[in-house]
């Protein structure tokens, strides 16, 4: 099966034109189950049956997974043997019959609108990383993009006329979103006045101090720093950033298809989530709309 396997991954790669991070995670999560099997009954992956399935399950339950994790480990071996059976590698998939651990629902963490502000007014806009930081900022609240987006961005991707950017979603998929104006703004002065002077080294939008693109863990710094400078309680991340972007866009009354074509997501199921309100829109509502509030 070290064949089949490695086949697999390339179709992941080749054919599903999945990210890095999901090839590895299905990579991680096939490798422990084909050494557990091996382990265990001395089998191969093609000997597997519903049994050993389940008791694979047992396995993991015993360990204390969360269900996310479960949910996604069977998600990786369902994937795997839909396509051996694809490729008449094994005569039936023994992971029909298993079901899926439901996902416990999470409401997203997200920043009020006061805590935005508080993180923009801080923000040091005199020296060119400060003004760079102020862009990066911007650009997240302003669009909702994630991190491995934004890291793909080049200079030219930003429309400064139209105020729109060009995002290379998942899966090779683009879309194109508009760029507020305090977003915007920022960009500008950021691209026309820093960006020159910390020396590019390639055509990529955002850079560190050496003139190279920033990557995913360059810009968690920024904003963990920007947290701190804030005197912010809760934790920042890009993550959060694109979850305040789409309840802040909600509360306000964007309808749900709008959103989920600015967020890139293709399933509207995706977009639910955010539907939440926060307490304070709730107390408004409430406030102005009923009789005897």
């Amino acid at each position: 099966m070290d064949r089949e396997y490695s086949d697999f991954l390339t179709f992941l790669r080749i054919e599903k034109r999945a990210s890095k991070h999901t090839v590895s995670s299905y990579e991680k999560d096939i490798a422990h189950f084909l050494k557990y099997i091996d382990q265990r009954w001395n089998i191969s992956a093609a000997e597997v049956s519903y049994v050993h399935i389940r008791e694979y399950l047992t396995e993991l339950y015993a360990e204390k997974l969360a269900r996310t994790t479960v949910a996604r480990k069977i998600s990786s071996l369902r994937s795997f043997y839909t396509y051996l059976l694809r490729e008449e590698s094994v005569v039936e998939n023994p992971l029909t019959l298993i079901h899926v651990p439901r996902k416990g629902k999470r409401l997203p963490s997200f920043f009020y609108e006061e805590e935005m502000l508080q993180l923009f007014d801080s923000v040091d806009t005199e020296t060119d990383l400060g003004k760079r930081n102020s862009a990066l900022l911007e650009l997240f609240y302003a669009t909702g993009i994630r991190v491995g987006e934004c890291i793909k961005l080049d200079v030219k991707d930003f429309d400064i006329y139209l105020e729109t950017l060009l995002v290379k979603g998942k899966g090779g998929k683009e879309r194109y979103v508009p760029v507020g104006s305090f977003a915007a703004e920022a960009l500008t002065v950021y691209i026309n006045e820093s960006r020159p002077r910390l020396k590019p080294q390639d055509d990529a939008l955002f850079l560190n101090y050496t003139g190279k693109r920033l990557t995913a863990r360059g810009i968690q710094k920024i904003l963990n720093k920007l947290s701190v400078d804030a005197s912010l309680t809760s934790r920042m991340s890009p993550h959060i950033l694109r979850h305040t972007f789409a309840t802040h866009l909600l509360n306000e009354g964007a309808d749900l298809r709008t959103v989920q074509e600015l967020l890139g997501h293709t399933d509207l199921a995706a977009t639910q989530i955010y539907t939440h309100v926060t307490k304070d829109r709730l107390r408004e509502v409430y406030r102005n709309t009923h009789p005897r509030a």
